[in-house]
């Protein structure tokens, strides 16, 4: 199998196998052995993740949704009339009054810890995206030469018939020069 594979490099790449990147071995092997090279990289990799990273990308995924920004308003607008009329009016004294230090402290908690979580989740997003890139370019790596060998075979095929039918055709011109041959001979003997 590995001299079958080494030929398999020299016939598609023009290249010894060792002097391949790791995608063109990866797609010589795939094309010597006959097997699909198509595979589905990213829900292998999201298998993969632990715990903290499918919290982190669903804490990410959410804090980037109208439905974040929808709840943050009314929150944000809560806080702010709780704050400054129904507690007072209420007689009792606002645990937060204007200018909302307290609300400016959690803000800036809540941000402080989303950044790093919407950080690790774009990370991992862009680790996906090449994972994605290289396996797109293997998949049509392996297309384009599988075409290219199609091509070389149909063009051997036609090779083959085109010498096979000057052969034929060699062989009636011969035949039907015999034939004239005997006919002339025919004529001249009966003349």
């Amino acid at each position: 199998m590995e001299n079958k594979i080494r030929e398999t490099a020299r016939k598609l790449f023009s290249a010894e196998y060792d002097k391949l990147t790791k995608h063109e071995k990866h797609v010589v092997h795939h094309i010597t052995e006959r097997t699909p090279i198509s595979e589905n990289v990213i829900q292998d990799y999201t298998e993969k993740l632990t715990f903290g990273q499918r919290m982190a990308d669903k804490v990410a995924s959410f804090g980037g949704s109208w439905t974040f920004i929808i709840v943050f308003i009314i929150v944000l607008a809560a806080w702010v009339i709780l704050n400054s009329f129904i507690l007072i009016r209420m007689g009792s004294r606002s645990f937060d009054p204007y200018p909302y230090i307290f609300l400016n402290l959690v803000l800036s908690m809540i941000a402080a810890i989303q950044a790093p979580i919407i950080m690790m989740s774009q990370n991992r997003q862009a680790h996906k995206d090449r994972l994605s890139a290289e396996h797109d370019y293997e998949v049509n790596l392996k297309a384009e030469l599988e075409i290219i060998a199609l091509h070389q075979k149909i063009d051997s095929l036609r090779q083959e018939q085109w010498n096979e039918l000057i052969a034929i055709q060699e062989e009636h011109s011969t035949l039907l020069k015999q034939l004239v041959d005997n006919l002339k001979t025919v004529k001249g003997n009966n003349h």
